[in-house]
C-alpha cells in the first residue's frame, strides 16, 4: 500500500515538471549511472603499474651511444673566442670601477703590466712587408641599423670607435669582436664652431674646472669596456678646439697613457701625441659624404700608403654609401699591394710615454 502510494507520488512529481526539467534530470541521472559503471571498471582492473626511474649511470657507454646515428645536426659552435684574430672580451683584470659612475668600469694597466692597447688590439700580421693603411669608422652606436651593417659588411681589419652616446654600446662591442674588429671609445671633446657644434652634454670644455672635466672624461670612458684606445672624432665633429689647448691636451694624454690606451687624433696632419701612444689620420675621408667623393677620397688615402709606406683613413659615420664604399675599396688593396690594419697597428710608439705634465684632473 506504501510502495504504490510512493509510485503514484513520484509519477505525479515527474507529470508536474516541465519539459526543459525533466531533460535537465534525465541527463544528471545518466551522468551518475556513467560515473558508477566507470568506478567498477576501474575497481576491477586494479592499479597501474609501477615503472622503475632510470638513473643517469644507466646509460649505454659512450661507444655504443656513438653507433647510433642522430637524426638532429650538432649544433654550431657559439664560442667567439676560439675564432683566430678576434680580439679578446673585457678581461676584469684591466678593469677598475668607476666611482662616479656605480656599475660602470673603467680602464687600467693590469698588475702583471698588460695593457688595453695591447690585449684589445685588432689582429695584424707583423711580419707584413706590404705598405699598410687603416681606416676607423665613428659613430658606431648612434644608429642600430647602420652600426650593424658597418660590423657585418666591413672588413675586421677596420677600427670602429664607439660614441658614448650609443644607446646599446656593449651589445654592439660584442657583436664587433666577434667580427674581429678593433675597437675604440670616442671622446667629447670641444670642437670648432662651439657652442653651434655642441657634441653633447658631457663635453669636455675648455672653460670648464679641471674637475668637471675630469668627471666627463671617467663618464666617457665607463660607457664601453675592452676598448683598446680612444679617438677625438665624435659624430662628425673633431674636438679641435679642446685639443687646441696644450696643457688641457695634454693632461688628457697623460690620463689617456696612464690607462693603457692610445689616442688616435682625428685632425689631419696633426702632430703625434707626445705623452700618449697615438697618431693622427691622414685623411676625412666622408667630407663631403656624397659616393664620388668618398671613393676619391679611398683612392688618395691609397696612394698616400704607397708613397709613405702607412696612412690612417677616419670615416666619421657609418652611412650606408660610405660602408658600401670602404666595403669596396677594401676588396681591392690587395690588388694594389696593400694591406688593410687596424689603427693600432699604425701607432708609433707603442711603450710608455714621457711624463712631464700634470693629469686633467690635476690642472
Amino acid at each position: 500500500m506504501a510502495e504504490g502510494e510512493a509510485g503514484n507520488a513520484r509519477a505525479m512529481w515527474w507529470a508536474r515538471l516541465s519539459s526543459p526539467a525533466r531533460a535537465l534530470a534525465l541527463f544528471w541521472a545518466v551522468v551518475l549511472m556513467g560515473f558508477a559503471a566507470l568506478v567498477v571498471v576501474l575497481s576491477l582492473l586494479g592499479a597501474p603499474p609501477r615503472y622503475e626511474a632510470v638513473h643517469a649511470g644507466a646509460a649505454p657507454p659512450a661507444t655504443e651511444m656513438a653507433a647510433i646515428p642522430s637524426s638532429r645536426p650538432a649544433p654550431a659552435a657559439t664560442s667567439v673566442m676560439s675564432a683566430p684574430g678576434v680580439p679578446p672580451a673585457a678581461d676584469p683584470a684591466l678593469l677598475e670601477a668607476a666611482q662616479d659612475f656605480p656599475g660602470h668600469d673603467l680602464p687600467r694597466i693590469g698588475p702583471d703590466g698588460r695593457k688595453p692597447m695591447q690585449v684589445y688590439a685588432g689582429a695584424a700580421d707583423r711580419g707584413e712587408k706590404r705598405p699598410r693603411v687603416g681606416l676607423v669608422l665613428g659613430g658606431i652606436g648612434l644608429s642600430a641599423a647602420d652600426s650593424t651593417a658597418a660590423i657585418e659588411q666591413l672588413p675586421a681589419a677596420v677600427t670602429l670607435a664607439f660614441s658614448p652616446y650609443a644607446q646599446n654600446p656593449m651589445g654592439l662591442a660584442q657583436a664587433a669582436r666577434a667580427r674581429g674588429h678593433e675597437i675604440l671609445i670616442s671622446l667629447p671633446l670641444e670642437p670648432q664652431g662651439y657652442p653651434l657644434n655642441d657634441e653633447g652634454p658631457e663635453t669636455l670644455l675648455t672653460g670648464a674646472a679641471p674637475a668637471d672635466n675630469a668627471r666627463r672624461l671617467e663618464w666617457a670612458l665607463s660607457r664601453l669596456t675592452g676598448y683598446a684606445g680612444a679617438t677625438g672624432a665624435l659624430d662628425g665633429l673633431h674636438g679641435e678646439r679642446f685639443a687646441g689647448e696644450k696643457m688641457l691636451f695634454e693632461g688628457l694624454q697623460h690620463d689617456l697613457a696612464a690607462r693603457g690606451l692610445f689616442y688616435i687624433d682625428p685632425r689631419p696632419g696633426a702632430a703625434p701625441p707626445e705623452f700618449a701612444p697615438g697618431r693622427a689620420v691622414d685623411l676625412v675621408v666622408d667630407a663631403p659624404p656624397g659616393e664620388a667623393a668618398i671613393a676619391a677620397a679611398l683612392e688618395a688615402l691609397s696612394r698616400r700608403a704607397l708613397e709613405h709606406g702607412t696612412a690612417l683613413g677616419l670615416a666619421d659615420l657609418p652611412r650606408p654609401v660610405t660602408v658600401s664604399r670602404i666595403a669596396i675599396w677594401a676588396g681591392s688593396l690587395t690588388e694594389q699591394g696593400l694591406a688593410l690594419v687596424p689603427a693600432s697597428a699604425l701607432v708609433a710608439a707603442m711603450g710608455s710615454p714621457a711624463m712631464g705634465s700634470p693629469a686633467m684632473g690635476s690642472q
